[in-house]
Parts: structure tokens; sequence; C-alpha cells
């Protein structure tokens, strides 16, 4: 019987933790060991000055061995918003579509153009899904600056079909949905209400109201009572990494957050807002099972 050799022990993991893994971690076609597998996260907004896409920039250049998560698939389809979370069985094919087993470590990562941005809501919901073994990446964009190899063009087809992935249940209790949330707004700061926070990833100006959201039609503005959080706030200006957890801490008090009440991350769709999540575990900043996400966001 294979040995599983991985060492990946945080959530959050810098490129050499993640080198040193995939070296102690060699895949073959006859080993039916666990994996360490690479999952890039990429998307853009709908309005990216370039109209690049996740896949094209998957193609151009990649950790090797990596797999292709697309956050505009796996959703759910019945929804007229963009990126709600995708049922059970949809998941579930999507993983066995790229792939990926239930056993398998899984570091899931972002462009490097944006450093941070969709790679944690890919994996929140895997852990919402209940995937054992999942990581953030800290970054791609160090990756390739630290001089660890990559790849481009096409991708070697993977045996999705031989490999079952079960269907999981999804846990409910780390996602806040639109009644919910307009319950929320409707008694903030009225007399017994429990002080919920709500922390919005977008960018300023969206948030304030004075510049267009990206998707024509809709509105800008800001949940009543929420606070603006901004995803760049979160990052090293100049590698696009998460900041350490004493710095983010920081920020979040100056913010002005509690981190004895409830706190909700939003943002457009529910990307970004996972940034926030991320953040706030790395920070240790409010009680892990006080923190949600608002699915579907400000759409």
């Amino acid at each position: 019987m294979a040995i599983r050799q991985v060492h990946l022990q945080a959530y959050i993991v810098t490129p050499k933790e993640l080198s040193d893994a995939l070296k102690k971690n060699v895949p073959t076609k006859i080993s039916t060991a666990p994996r360490v597998i690479p999952l890039c996260a990429a998307w853009f907004l709908p309005n990216d000055p370039s109209g690049r896409t996740g896949q094209q920039v998957f193609m151009q250049k990649r950790i090797p061995s990596a797999r292709f998560f697309d956050l505009d698939a796996v959703k759910d389809h019945e929804s007229p918003y963009p990126h709600m979370l995708p049922s059970a069985p949809v998941f579930a094919k999507a993983m066995q579509d790229m792939g990926i087993h239930k056993d398998d470590e899984i570091v899931v990562y972002d462009t490097q153009e944006l450093g941070i941005f969709s790679a944690p809501r890919v994996a929140w919901t895997l852990k919402l899904f209940g995937h054992p073994g999942v990581h953030l990446l800290n970054n791609f964009r160090l990756w390739v600056e630290q001089g660890f190899p990559t790849e481009s063009g096409e991708v070697e087809a993977v045996e999705g079909a031989q490999n079952q992935y079960p269907t999981p249940t999804l846990e409910t209790s780390k996602v806040v949905d639109f009644d919910e949330m307009k319950g929320i707004a409707k008694y903030y700061l009225k007399e017994g209400a429990e002080g919920v926070q709500v922390l919005d990833a977008r960018s300023q100006g969206r948030w304030a109201g004075s510049d267009p959201e990206p998707r024509p039609g809709l509105s800008s503005g800001h949940i009543p009572g929420s606070i603006n959080v901004p995803v760049p706030e979160l990052l090293n200006p100049e590698t696009g990494a998460l900041l350490p957890g004493d710095e983010l801490r920081k920020l979040f008090i100056l913010k002005g957050v509690d981190p004895e009440k409830p706190i909700i991350s939003s943002c457009g769709t529910g990307v970004s807002a996972a940034v926030i999540d991320v953040a706030l575990g790395e920070a240790d900043f409010g009680k892990p099972e006080a923190r949600r996400l608002y699915d579907g966001s400000w759409t």
C-alpha cells in the first residue's frame, strides 16, 4: 500500500510548501494513493478591461498538473444570479470530471495578475461540500517570481469517468441567503437586533454608490450598516498576497469590526466576499462558527 506523503498542514500555504509537497507526491498512472492537486480558480469580473477569462489565463500559464475550476460553470444554473452555490450532484460531477478523488489534497490558487481574488471562493465551496483536504496558495504571482515551474497549452485529459466522486452534503450553517439578509438589513439598529456585522469586499466607489456595478442594470450602493473592506486592503500591494494575520487583525479593528459579534462577508456576487472570510480566519478574528458568507451578495 502506498504511503501518504502529504505535508501540507496549514490552510494557507506558501509556494515553497506546495512545491515540496508536489515533489513528495509525484502521481503515477498506476498509483491509487492520494495526491496533491493544484486547482486554478482564475476568474475575472465581466467588465474586465482586457476581456480576459479564467480559462484563457489557465491555458497561458499554470502550475504543472493543475486542474481548472470554472466558477461560471460550477454553480446553480437554475438561479438567475451569477455564482450561487451548485447543488451537491453538480459539485460532485465537476470534481469527478476534473479527476479529483475525495482523499486528494487540493491547493486552490488565483491568477498571477490578481494575486488573491476568486480562489478563496472556490476553496470555501470545497470546504462547504466537505472535501477534507483544502488549502489556499499565497500566491501564484509569488510562485512565478520565485522561479517555480509553470506550463502552458492544452491540458492532458484526466480519466474523470473512472473516479467516482461521492455526492456530498452541503454545510448550510456557513451560508446566508437573501431572506435572512433582508431581515438583518430591515432591523438594522432597531432595538433587540443582535448586531450582525456585514463586511463588503467591493471597492469603496461601488459600496458608496458613486461608481457603477460591473453588471449592466444593477445599481450600486450597500446594505444598510455594512462596513466597506475592499479586497486590495487585505493584500500586499506589491505581491497581491494575503497580509499576515497580525496586520489583518489591526485592519479589522481599525474598521470598527467587533470580534464578539457575528460577521457576514458580502461583495458583488459572493466571490470576493470569500477573501474577507479567509482574512478573518488568518487573523483569528471573531468566532469561527459566527463567520458566514452571503451567497449571491449584492446582486
